[in-house]
């Protein structure tokens, strides 16, 4: 290796190498700080930690980093001896782990260090090491990196994968950038979608075999009848050998899908690095003392979704200890600690994780909040829990005057869209005197999702089915206007209800008997939105919109669908506050417009299956009677009759095979057509079914919207 690549090689690993040692730097000094009796414990890790970072500076040839880092060793070895660390001597060694740090992103630029708060800050180093009385630094850099523009991406740290060596069996540590990790997930985010598209294949080519099969019958005894076995032949072969391929595929890229998905875990007190450091700055900044907590550290989570919230969780950190804590001395007459407390924690709740970030301050001032709100002419709600959203209101501050760190309204308005942005909400909740809890709730992962697809306008849109509370089909009966606004009607509360066309500005679809609708949730808040049609639920591939497209209204993100197409990825926060605002909308088509409709049984032991179908039927134009088994639907095709039964097979009571067996054997049903729609997807099981008597045979993994309406409008 030449001397020119010796050199950079030797750069590159002691700005790797930095990063881990500055962290490590604000870690132990923020524990000096805080207790000084532990001088003798914690000062000899410092000056390892400072030792570490001089040697490999020198190897480097980073001489100015070596001479600041030999310096700060001088200044901080009498404090083994018993001397006590004063305030100015804390924030000059603060200022100059800061200094390091900002060196070794100049560094890592290919800039100099001439006129860097490095080079401004050795003069005050050395005259602190000579033992004269240290000042606060003349020059000093932010303790915490600005944040980066919405299209840049921030620095982050790499995860480490460990691979054995082959001389000895070791693991060794070798970093792999989380660039090409997140090149590797989008990789294998596509295979899942080949995935979904190969299996639809696989049925499409069981159902021309079928349609082969029906044919041969068709022409039994004529010449043809042999070629059209030879083919039902082979497309059993083929298609035996793609379901083995596919199974085999599927397990492959399962299996890769999960190595990777670890491979990207970071513990959540990694994504916390750097915000115990800001809470006392700004906690110094206004005469304040602070501590903070991170509880949930251990749990792991995904890079991409500890690096999204990094700003967010840094503007509520700073928010808690500029808003909510109080001054030392108004917290003794409140028979508070002088030390203020913030906790971050973090906790897994199904496929979402919940990270909260709370203080133990004076609560949120509602009275204040609703006198801002006032006096920018806008309604101040009487409702308290209403009242503390307004605090997520761009440019609305309670804050006395401006300061580097509060007052001008920004901060928690970047947090709510920050946050939404990752498919996520945030909600506030507080106990005056006690303190403030801010709650994000977020997706565990941002790469793949669960959605459900709806038609609205001529386009189809997707919305995460975490978000999705229920499914509905509306009647005139379940609606109400309220001072001029459509609500939906439940046991428990109005829920506003708005036609989802009209939220997006498209093209109305026209008015339905019953229009099917869907109950989204944000936090506590919820919305009904009417949609043209429910299309379906899928996996999808979420990928990001981009830099160029900036504020979509409404839009997360979009989703790559198995079929290849795109949809937009909504989001249901922005939806379910757009719908709050809407004016009255005509949902239901008048009398002369309503015509006799057909009558489906429709029975499936999951109620998201259930609903799905439902929504599915309704919206063609059907009245539906929704059983939870087989045993309720026979009863109910006996006490009221039916045009047609749509049917699961494995069912509590009475399963689909035997409710089909009994609509057959009866005298007064047994011309009634029963489709099963079924997960069981055996030759075995098809013929099962279609012996009891069944008109016909859908498998769930298949399931298209379009075969069953289709298959029920050619069966009636």
């Amino acid at each position: 290796m030449d001397r020119d690549r010796l050199a950079q090689a030797l750069l590159d690993s002691f700005l790797e190498e930095l990063e881990g040692h500055v962290v490590s730097l604000n870690r132990d000094l923020l524990a000096l700080e805080q207790a000084p009796a532990r001088a003798k414990e914690l000062v000899p890790g410092i000056l390892r930690t400072l030792h570490s970072v001089k040697g490999a500076s020198r190897a480097a040839s980073a001489s100015m980093v070596e001479n600041a880092c030999h310096r700060m060793e001088e200044v901080l070895e009498p404090l083994i001896h018993g001397r006590a660390p004063s305030p100015d001597l804390f924030e000059l060694c603060f200022a100059t782990v800061d200094a390091l740090d900002d060196a070794g992103r100049r560094l890592a630029a290919r800039q100099d260090l001439s006129g860097s708060p490095l080079e401004a800050l050795l003069p005050q180093l050395e005259q602190a090491a000579h033992g004269s009385p240290t000042q606060p630094p003349v020059t000093a850099p932010k303790s915490a990196p600005p944040a980066p523009a919405p299209h840049e991406k921030p620095a982050e740290a790499e995860p480490e994968l460990s691979f054995p060596s082959q001389a000895s069996g070791e693991m060794l540590p070798v970093r792999v950038s989380g660039q090409k990790l997140d090149a590797l997930l989008g990789r294998s985010g596509e295979l899942r979608v080949a995935m979904l598209r190969l299996e639809g294949h696989a049925e499409s080519l069981e159902a021309l075999r079928d349609d082969v099969m029906g044919l041969r019958e068709r022409v039994r005894g004529t010449q043809s009848e042999a070629t059209l076995r030879r083919v039902e032949l082979e497309l059993a072969r083929v298609a035996r050998v793609l379901a083995q391929d596919r199974r085999a595929l599927f397990q492959s890229s399962t299996g890769l899908d999960d190595e990777v998905r670890r491979a990207r875990m970071l513990p959540f007190e990694e994504g916390c690095t750097g915000l115990e450091r800001a809470a006392r700055d700004v906690a110094h900044s206004l005469g304040r003392r602070v501590r903070m907590e991170v509880h949930g550290g251990g749990l792991d989570l995904d890079r991409s979704l500890l690096q999204s919230l990094r700003e967010p969780l840094l503007h509520l950190v700073r928010n808690a200890v500029a808003h909510g804590l109080e001054a030392p001395e108004e917290r003794v007459r409140h028979g508070k600690p002088e030390e203020g407390r913030v906790v971050l924690s973090a906790r897994l709740r199904g496929s979402r994780v919940e990270v909260a970030v709370e203080d133990d301050g004076r609560g949120l001032d509602l009275e204040a909040l609703r006198e801002r709100a006032r006096a920018r002419g806008m309604e101040a709600p009487e409702d308290d829990e209403d009242a503390a959203r307004l605090v997520f209101l761009p440019g609305l501050s309670t804050a006395a005057k401006v300061t580097a760190v509060s007052g001008r309204g920004v901060g928690l308005d970047v947090v709510r869209a920050q946050v939404e942005a990752l498919r996520g909400s945030v909600e506030v909740a507080f106990k005056a005197g006690q303190g403030t809890r801010f709650t994000l709730d977020v997706p565990l992962t941002l790469s793949t999702l669960r959605v459900l697809l709806v038609s609205v306008g001529g386009q189809v849109l997707a919305l995460a089915s975490e978000g999705v509370d229920r499914l509905l089909r509306l009647s005139p009966s379940d609606v109400r206007e309220v001072e001029g606004r459509m609500s939906w009607v439940t046991p428990e509360a109005l829920v506003p209800l708005a036609s989802l066309a009209g939220v997006l500005d498209l093209p109305p679809g026209p008015p339905k008997t019953r229009p099917p609708a869907v109950v989204l949730s944000a936090g506590t808040a919820q919305a009904a939105l009417v949609v043209d049609e429910v299309i379906a639920e899928q996996e999808v591939l979420v990928r990001s919109l981009g830099s160029r497209v900036k504020r979509a209204r409404h839009v997360a993100a979009a989703a790559v669908l198995p079929d290849g197409r795109m949809a937009l990825l909504l989001s249901p926060a922005s939806l379910v506050r757009a719908a709050g605002g809407r004016p009255s909308a005509q949902f239901f088509p008048t009398p002369k417009e309503q015509v006799a409709r057909r009558r489906v049984v429709l029975a499936d032991d999951s109620p998201t299956t259930r609903m799905l179908e439902q929504s599915i039927l309704e919206g063609a134009g059907y009245d539906v009677i929704a059983c939870a088994d087989g045993a309720e639907a026979w009863e109910r095709l006996q006490a009221g009759g039916a045009d047609a039964m749509v049917m699961d097979v494995e069912m509590p009571r009475m399963d689909g095979f035997q409710v089909t067996e009994a609509v057959r054997t009866s005298p007064r049903f047994g011309r009634v057509p029963v489709v099963l729609v079924t997960s069981r997807e055996k030759p075995e099981d098809k013929a099962r079914g279609l012996q009891a008597g069944a008109s016909a045979y859908i498998v769930k993994s298949a399931f298209d919207p379009t075969s069953l309406l289709e298959t029920l409008r050619r069966l009636l």
